[in-house]
């Protein structure tokens, strides 16, 4: 894929889409027919293995006790491109979605209908840009014509956009690759790539054998700020707003948590992760994890009637990638601002 494509269209997604989530179609199937059929309501959450408070909700099942009579299923994406064909394929009712991949999402003549409810973390030192310590690169100018992999249109994509730019560099200038997680550590492995831009838990492993030349946190720093969101489907604010204001409640919880409770936060993570509490333990050190208080203040997500100063990072990021020709067109103010679902806010987290 070229870095100044613009990507496949709605229908091609659409179709990918089908095969993208088919597992996830079936685990949800029983549940879909349930709720057609007036029986038990059907929550079908998208959720990544990266440290957050989605991962406490799913570990301590705090979603399944505040609605007992809904069946959910929780479904791991890789990233939000994964989660964006979802969407399209009517395949997620919530998920935690980049702000990029957002801002790619509300963009165009069909754009995706889902809207943007929480903030569920702001990237920090928890994703990166790192070149293999064998190619002797130091700094972001030096990876002029290397091999630079990063999942298109993510959070991280985005970044490395930014990163290349503030060192004058075209996207041009180098070779773009479009790989997900996992294969950009058996890429780097290889000696296929020279450089990464991608989040934790790979991140850690290409710190061991790389140095690392920029993070989120020094570019959101610079005025390119960065951020895991969670959306939910027009659908789902139309049958059941109730459930979002309890998935709401169950993720202000979590943030709390991580505050409160240190030990048990690692814990969760450690478990849902699958790797030593010290591992987990550094990985969520590099997020930055807001309080409830802070989510629905005018610095970030704002409340019903008063959208705060996300509508402006998601608006930037819309026109940085038109200007980067990563989508034909930037979203207008006014089109994020419709994708904004405030309803309730801070009511509800009371």
């Amino acid at each position: 894929m070229s870095p100044a494509s613009h990507g496949p269209s709605r229908r091609l997604l659409l179709a990918g889409a089908l095969a993208a989530v088919s597992a996830a179609v079936t685990g949800c199937s029983s549940g879909s027919e349930a709720s057609a059929s007036g029986g038990s309501k059907r929550l079908r959450v998208g959720y990544f293995a990266f440290p957050s408070g989605d991962l406490i909700v799913k570990h301590r099942k705090l979603l399944e006790k505040a609605l007992p009579d809904h069946e959910i299923t929780w479904i791991k994406f890789d990233s939000g491109a994964g989660v964006n064909q979802a969407f399209i394929g009517k395949s997620l009712d919530i998920a935690a979605l980049g702000s990029s991949p957002f801002a790619r999402g509300v963009s165009g003549s069909s754009p995706i209908p889902y809207k943007v409810a929480w903030i569920l973390d702001v990237a920090g030192e928890n994703e990166a840009l790192v070149a293999r310590k064998a190619t002797g690169i130091t700094e972001i100018a030096g990876l002029k014509g290397r091999k630079i992999a990063t999942p298109f249109a993510s959070t991280s994509h985005y970044s490395l956009l930014a990163a290349l730019e503030s060192a004058g560099l075209k996207p041009s200038d180098v070779e773009l690759i479009d790989l997900q997680p996992q294969p950009i550590l058996a890429a780097w492995q290889r000696g296929d790539i020279d450089a990464a831009y991608v989040w934790l838990p790979t991140l850690d492993e290409l710190r061991a054998t790389g140095t690392q030349l920029t993070s989120s946190k020094e570019i959101g720093a610079a005025g390119k700020p960065t951020l895991d969101l969670a959306v939910v489907s027009d659908d789902l604010i139309a049958r059941d707003p109730k459930a979002i204001d309890a998935w709401r409640k169950a993720e202000a919880e979590a943030l709390r948590l991580i505050k409160s409770d240190p030990d048990g936060t690692v814990k969760a993570v450690a478990a849902e992760l699958g790797i030593p509490e010290k591992d987990a333990e550094a990985q969520l050190s590099q997020g930055v994890f807001l309080t409830p208080e802070q989510v629905v203040s005018a610095d970030w997500l704002g409340t019903d009637g008063s959208t705060g100063k996300l509508l402006g990072y998601v608006t930037d990021t819309g026109a940085f990638l038109a200007d980067q020709q990563q989508i034909p067109a930037a979203p207008s103010e006014d089109v994020v601002r419709k994708a904004f679902y405030l309803k309730g806010l801070p009511d509800v987290l009371k």
